[in-house]
């Protein structure tokens, strides 16, 4: 179970993240294609990554899925795609700031 403010790092790319939000049930954060593991340094180099998931995040972005309820902050770039339970975690919008008329 992931938790508010839980580093995670790829074990394949220098990718991590923070969790700002948490989901309520259990599930499968990947990075390049492999799950990624508490703790705050990415291990690899991105060499090992399957052409198929490459699509890095970027760093001070937040991805977020509002169905599964989760949203991380990218706080290390890297050359892998950050998936949830397959599918690509979308870039999280920016909320419109309100007109001043």
């Amino acid at each position: 179970m992931l938790k508010v403010g839980q580093s995670l790092a790829s074990s394949v790319d220098t990718t991590t993240v923070i969790v700002v939000r948490a989901p309520k049930t259990d599930v499968s954060l990947t990075c390049g294609g492999v799950d990624m593991v508490v703790g705050k340094k990415g291990e690899g180099d991105g060499s090992s990554i399957d052409p198929a998931y490459i699509g890095g995040a970027e760093l001070g972005k937040r991805y977020a899925d509002d169905e599964a309820g989760i949203e991380v902050l990218c706080t290390k770039p890297g050359k892998g795609r950050l998936e949830l339970d397959g599918r690509a975690l979308p870039l999280k919008a920016a909320k419109p700031l309100p007109s001043s008329d």
